[in-house]
């Protein structure tokens, strides 16, 4: 067992189930497309990281397509912060001393990212991966600040404004980490870097 752990926080594959704002212009199948090659993605860049655990939580069940032979547990909370909780307590509560996690939507996440929040909690008390969107995709600590989960505007462009301002209120040190942007809606789709494998999904012949 490492003292590190990763986290990927991820939805269960069904169609009609995942990146339903995105599927709003490119249909169901063709958002179960896009969010498969994120997995694939995801998938690939964490499997390189050798000096740290790797758990993964699925939205609603356990699957066995991704991630062979790697710890998997199912999500508990009403909302993202409750089932975040959850994910940090339960990995503090298994004896880790840094734990980060991601989500499974980032185009360009990459191993060096990883690696640097891993590092940052050698001298900070937490970590953020700043998104586009103004929340943020990745979080990392060395403890469970509770407050980070508790009374935030979640899925907004205040999130991580909001998350910061209470940290340096309460004196917990705080990394931000390159600025990446998730795939939400065919906007963000058309401007990501995997944008010319999904054309057809959205160009007309």
């Amino acid at each position: 067992m490492s003292e590190d752990l990763i986290i990927v926080f991820t939805k269960n594959l069904i169609p009609g189930k995942v990146k339903t704002r995105l599927a709003a212009s490119i249909g169901d199948d063709g958002a179960f497309e896009v969010y498969k090659e994120l997995l694939d993605i995801t998938e690939k860049v964490t499997g390189k990281i050798d000096n740290a655990d790797l758990h993964i939580y699925y939205s609603d069940q356990i699957d066995e397509y991704h991630w062979k032979d790697k710890p998997k547990f199912v999500q508990k909370g009403s909302d993202l912060g409750e089932r975040m909780q959850q994910a940090f307590e339960h990995s503090f509560s298994m004896g880790y001393r840094r734990v980060i996690g991601i989500g499974s939507d980032l185009p360009d996440i990459n191993t060096r990212i990883l690696i640097q929040a891993l590092e940052s909690l050698h001298d900070k008390k937490t970590v953020f991966g700043k998104a586009k969107d103004g929340g943020y995709y990745l979080l990392g600590m060395v403890n469970l600040y509770d407050c980070i989960f508790i009374d935030k505007s979640w899925s907004t462009d205040q999130l991580l404004k909001q998350t910061l301002d209470e940290l340096i209120v309460k004196d917990i040190s705080f990394d931000i980490l390159a600025e990446l942007s998730d795939i939400d809606t065919l906007e963000d789709l058309k401007g990501s870097t995997i944008s010319t494998k999904f054309k057809h999904l959205y160009e007309l012949p």
